[in-house]
């Protein structure tokens, strides 16, 4: 019997969000480690709307705003306009967030307003550091070994913003076009010198014109990462302006910051790294913050600065083979997380979005890892 194409929708409804969400939904076990990093920042967040206590328009609850960053980067969702369209519908969305099937949702002006607040008091930084305290916890972080490595991030900003800092009239050129220099010549860029210390984009000005390898160059930001080797998960992420020391520098502040987190002082440390980490100041540096380099050599014409003695240790080539990893969350960061070209402008923000990401892809290595250590737990009965 055919049935009939109609539509009742009821006045009231007894179900929750809670059950429109499938008990083996991925997001389940996300959800649950965000909520838990979330409630340790309560203190924070207390502090970031002390100036507000007497009054004023209730904002964004801090708690909320960081899950639905979290879903624009997990779902791949180009812009807050996009995002809150997707919330206005999407049940799943509503869920993960901590919004009820009535709530409104937020004005995006509004919701990018108040996300400048997090970036004012390192929430975003602060939420990344709990995430990583959960791992340490359930024993997946070694503190050991670690591997570090850095990727290009292609600005929002684009060839015709770059032009001469002495330029009065930089933002336009002489036939009107926004996008020409200081000669109008629009886009043609042929036989002009132009570098980082002469020129700016008029768009980003944090952007720096840079190459790297066989690639072209761009205006971009450099995203360094340091991994802890046990399994993959990003211990430390930060963005810096993109030059040929940025990697070795990053590289340095990361594993410093590893060493000091350490009780003990002189407990060993190793650091695997590709050959472009193969510089005798590093390598000095490294030594002196008892941390044994376990640096790619580079013999290309040159005597390697890593000495063969570490070269040729055990542990090295296990380094070298487990620092393939961090390669792993530069992919995901650029396919799902959107770094491969960001959608914001300025140092603070590319940072804030980066160490957002790579808080991400560990909360989807975690839920696999806690998926893998309950089935083993279930094979052993």
């Amino acid at each position: 019997m055919r049935g009939a194409d109609t539509f009742t929708e009821s006045l009231f409804s007894v179900r929750k969000l809670d059950d429109f969400v499938p008990e083996s939904h991925p997001l389940r076990p996300v959800r649950k480690m965000v909520n838990t990093a979330l409630a340790k920042m309560d203190a924070l967040f207390s502090r970031m709307y002390e100036a507000d206590i007497k009054g004023g328009r209730p904002s964004i609850a801090p708690e909320k705003l960081l899950r639905a960053m979290l879903l624009q980067v997990l779902y791949s969702v180009r812009s807050e306009r996009q995002l809150m369209e997707q919330v206005q519908y999407n049940l799943l969305f509503r869920w993960f967030i901590g919004l009820s099937m009535d709530d409104e949702v937020w004005v995006p002006s509004v919701f990018t307003k108040n996300r400048e607040r997090l970036i004012e008091h390192d929430a975003v930084i602060e939420f990344f550091n709990e995430v990583l305290k959960i791992a340490d916890k359930k024993h997946w972080l070694s503190g050991e070994h670690f591997s570090v490595d850095g990727t290009l991030i292609q600005a929002w900003a684009g060839h015709k913003s770059f032009v001469r800092k002495d330029d009065n009239d930089a933002g336009g050129g002489g036939d009107g076009d926004p996008g020409a220099d200081a000669n109008g010549n629009g886009g043609n860029f042929k036989g002009q010198r132009r570098s980082n210390d002469t020129h700016e984009s008029t768009t980003d000005a944090d952007a720096r014109l840079y190459r790297k390898g066989k690639t072209a160059s761009e205006l971009r930001y450099m995203g360094h990462t340091l991994n802890d080797n046990r399994h993959g998960l990003v211990a430390n992420a930060v963005v810096t302006l993109a030059d040929g020391y940025a990697e070795r520098e990053a590289a340095k502040a990361m594993v410093n910051d590893a060493r000091q987190a350490q009780a003990d002082p002189t407990r060993t440390i190793t650091l695997g790294a590709d050959k472009g980490y193969d510089a005798r100041e590093f390598i000095e540096a490294c030594q002196a913050m008892n941390v044994i380099p376990h640096v790619a050599q580079n013999k290309s014409g040159r005597n390697s600065a890593v000495p063969d003695a570490i070269a040729q240790s055990e542990g090295y080539a296990v380094s070298q083979q487990k620092r393939k990893l961090i390669e792993q969350g530069f992919g995901w960061a650029k396919t799902v997380g959107g770094m491969r070209q960001v959608m914001v402008r300025g140092l603070e923000r590319v940072d804030q979005m980066f160490v957002l990401t790579m808080a991400g892809y560990n909360l989807v290595r975690m839920r696999t890892l806690e998926q893998l250590g309950q089935v083993r737990l279930q094979g052993a009965y």
